[in-house]
């Protein structure tokens, strides 16, 4: 079964690390073109329906051919593909799912020839596969916040272009040009789709789709109800800027009252984990049963558990949703 199991590993990680290299050999060629070929991914379209008069949107998940149309078949690569859109990722997400694999088969071959046991090589395996998704879901985060940090402003400047005159796709596209990323891509993609003929209101709901925050909800709802309804959109949008910048100090007021809270937890997870390293260089001997005999194993397994609910209690504890 070792054997077996390093054998996997081993042909896993080859072929993974001989497409990751063609893959950047080909990127390093041209830089230029791999942007033209990243542009093209975002903004590729094909037709669909009886008549082909709907347009959609083609997602391109892999570069090389064989491999995205098994990612195509497959299911829950949407979901996957959503959380590489909503991160803005700089490859596609078949470049992760390989790196993902990779990881993997290390981690199940480094485990298996070090410790010779299964059951910590396939749990190894399945947390280093799991960090390239980590990546991203970090990426999202921090694009949603320098996103909320960025919306009040435009939504002041879209609310002073419909004051002076100008049309609401006139004030998002002021926005887009005089914002970097991730609001002037953003509001220039939803643009882009209405020029190729989506309406208002479809191109505000993918441009929620795409950025996963509540302050974008309630500027797609307003100005969707405006547009149906009729009223004054300014005052609608720089009410909505307002109010999104005192929801941001409230926040600044809980994350500063929730901070001694915050620590403590931190403290309490790391402090096992520091003295168990600390044990483990000074004295090897002393931790080995963790490791070798099955009862430790299993009171090993028992408290990393039990840590992770804690850590889950101690965030909730503090967390306040606003």
């Amino acid at each position: 079964m070792e054997l077996f199991l390093i054998g996997i590993g081993i042909f896993i990680s080859g072929v993974i690390i001989i497409e990751l290299i063609t893959y950047a050999v080909k990127n390093m060629r041209s830089a230029t073109r791999a942007k033209v070929r990243k542009r093209l991914r975002d903004y590729a379209y094909i037709e669909s329906g009886k008549d082909a008069t709907e347009i959609i949107k083609k997602r391109i998940y892999s570069e090389i051919p064989f491999f995205n149309r098994i990612l195509s078949s497959t299911p829950g690569v949407k979901a996957l593909d959503k959380l590489v859109i909503q991160a803005n990722a700089k490859y596609p997400m078949g470049v992760y799912i390989m790196v993902a694999l990779f990881l993997a088969a290390l981690g199940l071959l480094t485990c298996t020839v070090l410790t010779r046991n299964q059951p910590l090589a396939l749990s190894l395996m399945v947390v280093c596969g799991c960090f390239p998704f980590v990546y991203l879901v970090r990426l999202k985060r921090r694009r949603i916040e320098k996103f909320k940090r960025q919306l009040p402003d435009g939504l002041d400047l879209i609310a002073r272009a419909l004051k002076a005159g100008h049309a609401f796709t006139g004030g998002m596209s002021m926005a887009a040009t005089e914002f970097d990323d991730p609001l002037g891509p953003e509001f220039e993609e939803a643009l882009n789709e209405i020029n190729f003929g989506i309406s208002v209101s479809d191109a505000l709901k993918n441009m929620v789709g795409r950025i996963d925050c509540e302050e974008i909800r309630y500027f797609a709802v307003g100005v969707i109800l405006q547009r149906e309804t009729g009223g004054n959109l300014a005052e609608l949008i720089e009410t909505l800027a307002n109010l999104i910048r005192e929801r941001f100090k409230f926040e600044g007021k809980v994350r500063t009252l929730t901070a001694e809270g915050r620590i403590s937890a931190i403290i309490l997870i790391a402090l096992p984990i520091f003295l168990f390293g600390f044990l483990w260089f000074k004295n090897p001997n002393f931790l080995k049963p963790l490791v070798t005999d099955p009862a430790g194993q299993i009171m090993s397994v028992g408290a990393i558990l039990m840590m992770i609910v804690g850590a889950i209690v101690m965030k909730n504890m503090v967390k306040i949703k606003v």
